[in-house]
């Protein structure tokens, strides 16, 4: 696959940076973990993600302020929702200072920035500790905007989204991308434009509003769509099999933007649109384009040490009564596998099933190791698929880990990302 630069938006290379104050947006959206009564950053893996670009800007001369939110705190301020215990690991990678401010604007702040050096680092609070950041406000955008001299735009995996802090800014003042946000863009325009074939898509998770678009976006570029999860079961319903207390979406209301969407029978059209579709697997007699789990791991209660049963859909097993789906079986994962093991590019996103007990995470870690052992261009979406990639230390393994899970879905699904649409062309 042609990784070549075909991002056309201007970066932190076409301008002149130096000496410049930069508002420098990142998406540090990094769960803290509490160890010994204090909140810390575990995995570190989308800080280290931006530090080509922070360290092109220290380089010359820049002074940094640093802006993300982190979690859904509602437009309040939530204790442990704070920005802290990011500046903490940041400071420790770099092996220099980061002054963790208590706001993201304000007298305090500004007094702050004015005050700053080449070389120096501010963290500012969540930005999403105001109500003002949702709802796109143009006079909050502008109070963050004005902390910069320039903006650079690194935050890929809130890319997506129509905020102050994302597109609110970047309708205020000159602004250019980072390196993290042309490497994602690269990968992914790559997946849609020239995949070396076969090209396997691997997608699980728990919901098929969050992919269904990508799917059907995929049908004419992919080779091959596996669906596991939880994912898999709205199709299995759609195809009449009883899932029984399994999770599924059906009918999905955005009172927002007044929608509804059937999902069950947006499953079975599509399941009807691809039956006929052949693969390029000759030697996998029984892969479908479009494949299910031929086979399920399930369990009566989602729980720790619980009797679970495989279920082999193929024989004409059924699920007992009140039931739950939790993972894919062993067929499954083998012929997964199969597919996967003759791929030559490959797009990975959400588990194969309940992966945070370990006996539901049998698939998922036969999937993940089956793409690693692959001789394929491997692109792994962030979310959860993130944090499998450190569960079974699997870093470094892939092509590319992306840092945006949403952001990524909704790319390859061919739609716009809001606030890169908004950075200027070169």
């Amino acid at each position: 696959m042609n990784m070549e630069n075909s991002f056309n938006k201007k970066t932190i290379k076409d301008i002149d940076v130096s000496g410049k104050r930069v508002l420098l947006r990142i998406a540090y959206d990094i769960t803290p973990k509490e160890v010994d009564g204090k909140m810390v950053i575990k995995n570190d893996a989308r800080i280290r993600a931006t530090l080509p670009t922070i360290e092109y800007l220290l380089e010359r001369n820049c002074s940094l302020v640093l802006l993300s939110w982190l979690k859904r705190p509602g437009g309040k301020v939530v204790e442990e929702y704070r920005m802290n215990p990011v500046a903490e690991k940041l400071a420790e990678i770099l092996g220099r200072p980061v002054k963790k401010m208590d706001d993201c604007v304000g007298p305090e702040v500004e007094k702050a920035v004015k005050a700053m050096r080449p070389g120096e680092i501010i963290m500012l609070e969540n930005v999403r500790f105001h109500p003002e950041e949702e709802k796109e406000d143009p006079a909050f955008a502008k109070q963050l905007a004005d902390l910069g001299e320039l903006i650079v735009f690194d935050a890929f995996a809130q890319s997506h989204r129509v905020h102050s802090s994302t597109t609110g800014i970047l309708k205020q003042k000159e602004a250019v991308a980072g390196f993290l946000v042309e490497k994602e863009l690269n990968v992914l325009s790559a997946l849609l434009e020239n995949p070396k074939r076969p090209f396997v898509v691997v997608l699980g998770g728990a919901k098929i509003s969050d992919k269904l678009d990508t799917i059907i976006n995929l049908l004419d570029k992919a080779d091959a769509l596996l669906i596991g999860g939880a994912l898999s079961n709205t199709f299995l319903k759609a195809k009449g099999v009883n899932v029984e207390s399994s999770f599924i979406e059906d009918v999905y209301v955005n009172i927002a933007k007044g929608e509804k969407k059937d999902y069950l029978t947006l499953a079975k059209e599509l399941l009807e649109k691809t039956s006929g579709q052949k693969t390029s697997f000759k030697d996998i007699p029984d892969l479908k384009f479009l494949q299910l789990p031929p086979d399920l791991a399930a369990a009566e209660k989602i729980e720790e040490n619980v009797a679970s049963k495989v279920v082999d859909l193929t024989e004409g097993e059924t699920l007992p009564p009140g039931w739950t789906y939790l993972d894919i079986g062993p067929k499954s994962a083998e012929l997964f596998s199969q597919a996967i093991q003759q791929a030559q590019t490959i797009f990975w996103n959400g588990p194969m099933g309940y992966f945070e007990i370990d006996e539901f995470a049998k698939g998922t870690e036969k999937v993940a190791n089956a793409i690693v052992e692959s001789k394929a261009t491997s692109v792994i979406g962030g979310g959860d698929t993130e944090k499998i990639v450190k569960m079974f230390k699997l870093g470094g393994k892939f092509s590319h880990v992306s840092t945006g899970g949403g952001a990524s879905l909704e790319f390859l699904a061919g739609k716009k990302l809001p606030a890169i649409e908004l950075l200027p062309n070169r």
